[in-house]
């Protein structure tokens, strides 16, 4: 099963026309979650060949507009495309209100279900699971309450050796025990479930913290996983100016990277006045070599 993140919007506030505003589509186990959607997001998915009516979770980081104000436009679009499955969107208290006030204000109904799910302010939770893969969201320090969230695969069984299974003489009907990791007793002997099967990949964790200063709560929350996306609003010179906005420089990103033990750093969430993020992976990489500066449309697989 694959995992991987598109990156749809790279930008901060104010759109480029290198970078969109915030959003991502992660594709975990054939699940389909889009985390933010600013402005022309729904764009974004055309453009770069998403299939967004499979989309079926939606988690909003925070409610400033550059991560929720294509929301209405994309499930707009969902509607006029025939859409009849349900939508569950996550996101910070008032989102509901939001979504609602701006169908009703234009006479909008729409022909799918939308399920609302409201995260409480400094709230740690897992918004869904099943048994392919969960999310989780954690708190991170921003201007007004901000989630980031984490992706993680689910345990796979482990794969049994068929060939090794039938030269022992292995009953069919035990195979699906022992790939369960069962023991099994057949006629006085004991069959081990490591000899008939290889062992389980460790699950694939990738986790998102959008607009967030500098705060070792977020350390924790992120432990281990194999890529980080983190924002690097500015570089180091900017200091104050990330500071007084509640956001990140690239050294930041690096460190909380670093003191993680996270596999690989994604950065993302350049302000505008960055031709490019020459000099965000330069800083970063004093600290944490295994970094990118994301681009709009680019595809990262997490393996």
């Amino acid at each position: 099963m694959s995992f991987s993140v598109t990156i749809l919007g790279s930008g901060s506030a104010v759109p480029t026309s290198r970078r969109n505003p915030s959003g991502q589509l992660i594709e975990c186990s054939n699940r389909y979650f889009l985390i933010d959607c600013g402005e022309g997001t729904q764009m974004q998915l055309r453009k770069f060949g998403v299939k967004f009516q499979k989309i079926d979770q939606i988690f909003i980081s925070h409610l400033h507009g550059d991560h929720y104000f294509g929301l209405v436009g994309l499930l707009s679009t969902m509607h006029l495309m025939g859409r009849e499955r349900k939508i569950s969107i996550y996101g910070p208290v008032g989102l509901k209100s939001i979504i609602i006030g701006q169908l009703d204000r234009g006479g909008s109904k729409l022909s799918f279900q939308i399920h609302v799910e409201e995260i409480k302010p400094n709230t740690s939770t897992v918004l869904f699971e099943d048994e392919k893969c969960s999310v989780r969201c954690f708190p991170l320090s921003h201007s007004i309450p901000t989630s980031g969230f984490v992706i993680e695969e689910k345990s796979k069984e482990p794969k049994l050796m068929y060939e090794k299974a039938k030269k022992d003489g292995i009953l069919i009907e035990y195979y699906h025990r022992l790939k369960k990791g069962e023991d099994i007793m057949h006629d006085g002997r004991l069959i081990l479930a490591e000899e008939y099967t290889e062992t389980k990949s460790k699950p694939k964790q990738y986790a998102y913290c959008s607009d967030s200063g500098y705060q070792e709560l977020t350390i924790e929350n992120v432990e281990g996983v194999d890529v980080l996306y983190h924002e690097a609003t500015f570089v180091e010179v900017l200091k104050d100016r990330a500071i007084a906005t509640y956001h990140s420089t690239a050294l930041d990103a690096a460190n909380i990277a670093k003191k993680s033990g996270a596999g690989k750093l994604l950065m993302g969430h350049l302000s505008a006045r960055y031709e490019t993020g020459d000099l965000h992976l330069k800083e970063a990489k004093t600290v944490f070599s295994n970094c990118q500066v994301v681009k709009d449309g680019e595809r990262y697989v997490i393996d």
